[in-house]
Parts: structure tokens; C-alpha cells; sequence
């Protein structure tokens, strides 16, 4: 069993405080994402796991052994590094076999002429040879094993990167957002070989990245981290149609989520940006909170009324598929975007106004705090109980 157990992880570098008492169990054979801005501590954690940097308190486990101040080289664990880190005057094969190098010869065995000789050694260089030769097949770089990474793409460097770390056969795979220097395309196409490597192997895999794109598509659970907090670990579904806070939602999300403040007019009723929703919230009236509304939720209506916004149309962006309308409505300073199919939405021009309404369960509800507030017992199904009309 290779699962691991974070428990109540601190890092602090001086007086800066990077990692708050974060704590996490990830299973054998998941393929957990750590998902963050820069600088929320993703990264630190993942070198605290890699025994690259040692942590300030708290305890860490791989499988059923306590790995506090064991060396990297014995922690069973291999990682891949943003930068790939490949040696540049070593071919594929041999950056490949490096590991298996160190692992398996001794020191005299190393040596450049003489340990050759020492008995013992043609065997393990030849099974050495062997498994970086099958690790390449697997991801299909064989033909460039007499390659130095110099005469590569940026492609076929990450797979040498990866193979590196695959030809270990290590129980967790740790990754430092090692997609971040591809372009696009390749970014999407790396994506699925790596989760097909995943499913192939079986093992472990930690994942760091900025990139929310990445996280919602390749990962089991996201574990989102702000500020070197850990607010929410979930499936990427869950993570993004149910937030536990304020700060997971406006982080996940392309379009961002809008977020209209909103004030509480009488039991089951609040008024947000000149339109009455109907609320099932313990809050009471003149209270404040906030109603979440993700672009993809909105739809066109002819009319205006209860969960209706009216605004003129500020920024029409053609995606193609897709059209994302800026809109000004009253009483909000920032525009509201919707996702609208565009087959659907043909002839939305600059300066029109638009009326667009949103049903009236996708509404997420968030206390003053940031906290997410849920529906009342008996509205399960939604944030929401029926409208009534503005007398």
C-alpha cells in the first residue's frame, strides 16, 4: 500500500508562514491534484512529500511507514520537475538510466573505465538497459534514446522527464506542473497521456498546478489551496458545482462565477443587483450575503421579473460554440457574464439589453463570512424556494 497521510503540516521560512496545519489522506492509487495560484504553498508541500525541504511541524506517512527525516533516495517516491531537469550532455537513454544507475551499481561499479570491468556489472547495465528500452516504448520515445535533449521538443522532453521517473517504478509519482512550458495544444494532448499512464500504472500520483484545466481533467480529487490553507478536497465536479466557501468558487471556473452582493428583504426573499431571488437561507432581514451564478447558468428571456437580470450588453467574445455577453446591470459594478450557445443566441449585439434569467436552484448562497450557506431541510434540491413577485 502506497497511499499517504499529511498531518498537520507547517512550513514556515522565517517569519513568513507558507503551509497553515494542512492535512490530507490521498489513496493508494489516486490521482490527487493540488490546484492554486502562485505562491499558496502547492509546491512547498509537494517537495515536503519529495523529502526536498523538510517540514516546520506535523508528520507525514507513505503507506505504513513514517517518513519524517528520511532521505529522498529512500522514501520510494519520483518526481518530475517543471523544468524537466535533464542532463544536457546525456542522451535519452542514458538521463533514462541514470536512477537505475545510482540504484543499482555500487560506486566502483560507476567508476568510468575500470568499473566496467568489476564483476557483477554487464549484467545489471544490460537489465538496466532493458527496462529504460521498455519504459521508452511505453511513451513511445525509443526512437529518440541516442537523442541529447538539446535535438528534442518540448514534448518529447517531458515524456524523457517522465520516463525518467516511470523506469523507477517508484510508488508515488509527484509532478511540479510539468506541463506549464507546452503550448496549448500539446498541454491538452500531454494531459491524456498522462492520465492514461496513471490508469496503466496503478500507483500514486500527487499533481501540482496552477491550471485549473488540468486539475478538473485528469484528477480523482482536487485539493484546492489558498494562502497555504487547504479550503476544499473533492472530486472536480463537486469541487466546482458544490464550493464549501466563497474563495473555492470564484477561483474554479472559466468564465469566473458572478457574485452579486445581495440583502435580505423578508423570509425566502433578497435583492441582488435590482432583482428579487427567492432564498432558502436562516438569514435574517437587512442581512447581507452574496447569490453565485455561474455563466453557463444564465438563459435568454423575453421579459423582465424574479430571477431576471436586465442590463445592456457591454462585450460580446465569440468562442465559437459559445458566446460570452458582458452585461451592465444597475446597482453592480461589474459586468455580468453569461455563457450562452450561440446557436441560441444569434443576434446578440453591443448596446442591446438583454434580459437573462437563471433557474433558480443553480443559485449558490455565501454568508457575509465567505461560508457557503445551504438549503433549508426539505429544499434539497436547491438554494431556492418559490418567487414571489415584488409588490
Amino acid at each position: 500500500m502506497s497511499g499517504i497521510k499529511i498531518d498537520g503540516i507547517g512550513k514556515s521560512f522565517g517569519s513568513t508562514l507558507v503551509l497553515r496545519d494542512v492535512s490530507l489522506d490521498i489513496a493508494d492509487g489516486e490521482f490527487l491534484t493540488l490546484l492554486g495560484p502562485s505562491g499558496c504553498g502547492k509546491s512547498t508541500l509537494l517537495r515536503i512529500l519529495a523529502g526536498l525541504d523538510v517540514q516546520t511541524s506535523g508528520s507525514l506517512s507513505i503507506g505504513d511507514r513514517v517518513v519524517d527525516g528520511v532521505r529522498p533516495k529512500k522514501r520510494d517516491v519520483a518526481m518530475v520537475f517543471q523544468s524537466y531537469a535533464l542532463y544536457p550532455h546525456m542522451t535519452v537513454a542514458e538521463n533514462m538510466a541514470l536512477p537505475l544507475r545510482m540504484r543499482r551499481l555500487s560506486s566502483l561499479q560507476r567508476l568510468p573505465v575500470a568499473g566496467r570491468f568489476w564483476p557483477g556489472t554487464k549484467t545489471v547495465v544490460t537489465g538496466i538497459e532493458e527496462d529504460v528500452r521498455r519504459t521508452a516504448a511505453a511513451l513511445s520515445i525509443g526512437h529518440l534514446l541516442d537523442r541529447k535533449p538539446g535535438q528534442l521538443s518540448g514534448g518529447q522532453r517531458q515524456r524523457v522527464a517522465v520516463g525518467r521517473a516511470m523506469v523507477r517504478q517508484p510508488a508515488v509519482f509527484l509532478m511540479d506542473e510539468p506541463l506549464s512550458n507546452l503550448d496549448a495544444k500539446l498541454r491538452v494532448q500531454m494531459r491524456a497521456e498522462i492520465k492514461e499512464l496513471h490508469r496503466r500504472l496503478g500507483v500514486t500520483f500527487v499533481y501540482v498546478t496552477h491550471d485549473q484545466s488540468e486539475a478538473m481533467t485528469m484528477s480523482d480529487r482536487v485539493a484546492v489551496m489558498l494562502d497555504g490553507n487547504l479550503l476544499q478536497v473533492a472530486p472536480p465536479q463537486e469541487i466546482y458545482a458544490d464550493p464549501e466557501e466563497r474563495r473555492v468558487a470564484e477561483f474554479i471556473g472559466s468564465p469566473k462565477i458572478n457574485m452579486l452582493e445581495a440583502r435580505v428583504m423578508e423570509t425566502g426573499s433578497a435583492d441582488a443587483a435590482g432583482t428579487i431571488f427567492s432564498i432558502a437561507a436562516d438569514v435574517a432581514a437587512g442581512g447581507s450575503l452574496a447569490l453565485g451564478i455561474r455563466p453557463e447558468a444564465f438563459f435568454l428571456t423575453d421579459s423582465h421579473g424574479p430571477n431576471v437580470l436586465t442590463g445592456s450588453v457591454r462585450l460580446v467574445e465569440h468562442m465559437g460554440s459559445d458566446l460570452f455577453v458582458h452585461l451592465n446591470v444597475p446597482g453592480h459594478d461589474q459586468p455580468v457574464i453569461a455563457r450562452l450557445l450561440a446557436e441560441r443566441a444569434p443576434h446578440v449585439n453591443e448596446g442591446q439589453t438583454l434580459h437573462l434569467g437563471v433557474k433558480p436552484e443553480r443559485v449558490l448562497l455565501f454568508a457575509a463570512d465567505g461560508k457557503r450557506i445551504r438549503p433549508h431541510e426539505g429544499h434539497a434540491n436547491g438554494n431556492v424556494l418559490p418567487i414571489r413577485e415584488r409588490v
